[in-house]
């Protein structure tokens, strides 16, 4: 009985030493799973013989070759060949970056090494075309541009469309290797690329995706097809660019419009008449008087009527700051309408003093665009107005001095308001997402606005400016610098119809003598 014993424990002693441990399956889906989580330590752990650096350059051919981001593999059956050989076939999905999936079968070696079944690894488990001397590779044909229209369809990306036009749209240039970075692999350093303005925010959409060839060698394993780019259409109508063209070219100094329409929000025209800078969307202002419109907004919010008699003194103090009318000008006893179409900064600075906190007009200003995120298409600096800390910067506020800064584009936005009664974000591509969001004026006050407004016209600081029938607007003479003689920005804000606009010239002078006339030449232009 005891001998039985032992030759039984010695049988199966022998039996536990020879027996081959797992199986096929087991060890080919341990080695897939690894691989789709890019576990090369595991992976390696599976191999009948120890990875070598081409092991790592192997799997770096889907990795850093073609881009892709991830690898997602699938089993399939597994063959016993004999002689402790099998295969695995497999299903492997990569997801190349920017150009979409490639889906690809292949197999997997398998045999016994020390009693355990290991892959028997060569560079065709990566793929099967590759054999340890070629390269994967992408080859990509994009499609033609798709074009950047105006409202009516027409192209304005060609270079028969003026610099305006041109500086609003971008230009196409080549790549960097900083630029196919930041795209994506599917793009190559000195390919055609968007550069400033609409070209630049809305590359992915006008270029669309190129067809792709993966390629072994000279072999190709497959096509990925592209897609065409989209269209993107811009608010402006031609038209009135071009009107708005004609009225700054001849100006020296550099001069910027902006036209809005009031029911939408949609930008019409935005013009410079000298490059570089973008003035109309980036200029960062002081807006002078014409921000009168927005402290009225305020005003008459806050009870003050358009027929109220208010005093327009020659000097005025509040807070110890001491306020002047310009060209030292006095109109005595004069209602608060005549004192906004005369401009009286000695009627504003008090009225707001005893009318007005420091939040009120901080909200009116927000509510009428200022400190809100401009989301147009291309950038554009966000207007500015904070909230003053003493009763002297409350007043300077009130006529758009202190801190306050603002843009062609914010100050239309402003008449915009008015002409419609909600302020509407603005934005110069239809339908891009805004995180601004409409917001209606008070009651009464857009209505009792217009009436000021349309004064400034009729007998106001620009009645002299030769503005067509129907015009409703605001001059600004917006002081800048330092030292005893200040230079001064020459604003004009209105609108006529369902149309507002802006108007800025730089180191202009007076509103109502340079800004207001450049706005009656644009509508007469109209």
């Amino acid at each position: 009985m005891a001998v039985v014993l032992v030759a039984g424990a010695a049988g199966g002693g022998a039996y536990y030493l020879l027996h081959t441990r797992g199986t096929p399956q087991e060890t080919a889906q341990r080695f897939t799973a690894a691989w789709a989580k890019g576990d090369m330590t595991a992976m390696k752990a599976e191999l009948a013989t120890p990875a070598t650096g081409e092991f790592d350059s192997a799997y770096a051919e889907l990795t850093k070759n073609l881009n892709a981001t991830a690898v997602s593999v699938k089993l399939g059956p597994i063959t016993e060949t004999g002689d402790d050989k099998a295969t695995a076939a497999y299903t492997a999905t990569a997801a190349l970056k920017n150009i979409g999936d490639w889906t690809y079968t292949g197999t997997l070696g398998l045999t016994v090494a020390d009693r355990h079944w290991k892959v028997d690894w060569a560079p065709a488990a990566v793929h099967p075309a590759l054999n340890g001397t070629n390269h994967l590779k992408l080859k990509t044909t994009w499609p033609a541009r798709a074009a950047v229209t105006d409202a009516g369809g027409s192209r304005i990306d060609g270079a028969d469309v003026g610099g305006s036009v041109q500086q609003l749209v971008g230009f196409l240039d080549k790549a960097t290797d900083k630029d196919v970075k930041k795209l994506g692999p599917a793009y190559r350093t000195g390919q055609a690329v968007g550069r400033g303005g609409l070209q630049e925010t809305f590359q992915k959409r006008l270029a669309g995706t190129p067809t792709t060839e993966v390629v072994a060698g000279d072999d190709s394993l497959a096509t990925i097809e592209g897609t065409e780019g989209k269209p993107l259409a811009t608010t402006l109508d031609l038209r009135v660019q071009q009107a708005a063209a004609n009225a700054v070219r001849d100006l020296e100094k550099p001069t910027s419009l902006v036209a809005v329409r009031p029911s939408s929000g949609e930008i019409l025209a935005v013009v410079n008449n000298q490059g570089g800078f973008n003035r109309a969307l980036d200029g960062r202002y002081a807006p002078g008087s014409t921000f009168k419109t927005v402290t009225a907004a305020g005003l008459l919010a806050a009870g003050v009527s358009p027929s109220e008699q208010v005093s327009c003194p020659k000097d005025a103090n509040v807070g110890g700051l001491k306020i002047r009318n310009s060209d030292h000008a006095a109109y005595g006893n004069i209602s608060f309408l005549d004192s906004y179409a005369h401009s009286c900064n000695t009627t504003f600075a008090p009225l707001t003093q005893q009318h007005l906190s420091a939040k009120a007009l901080y909200d009116t200003a927000t509510a009428l665009g200022f400190n809100q995120p401009l989301n147009i298409g291309v950038p554009a600096t966000k207007a500015s107005m904070p909230r003053a800390t003493s009763d002297a910067e409350l007043a300077a506020e009130s006529f758009g001095q202190a801190k306050i800064i603002a843009s062609p584009l914010v100050m239309a936005s402003v008449a915009a308001a008015i002409a419609d009664g909600s302020w509407r974000p603005p934005t110069l591509v239809p339908n891009l997402k805004q995180k601004a969001t409409k917001q209606a004026l008070p009651d009464g006050v857009a209505e009792q606005l217009r009436t000021m407004m349309r004064a400034v016209v009729t007998k106001g600081t620009a009645m002299a400016a030769g503005l067509p029938a129907d015009t409703y607007g605001k001059t600004g003479t917006a002081e800048f610098g330092a030292g005893p003689v200040l230079e001064s920005h020459a604003w004009f804000h209105g609108f006529r119809g369902d149309l507002a606009f802006a108007v800025v010239v730089e180191g202009g002078g007076g509103g109502g003598k340079i800004a207001a006339p450049v706005a009656a030449s644009f509508l007469h232009g109209l």
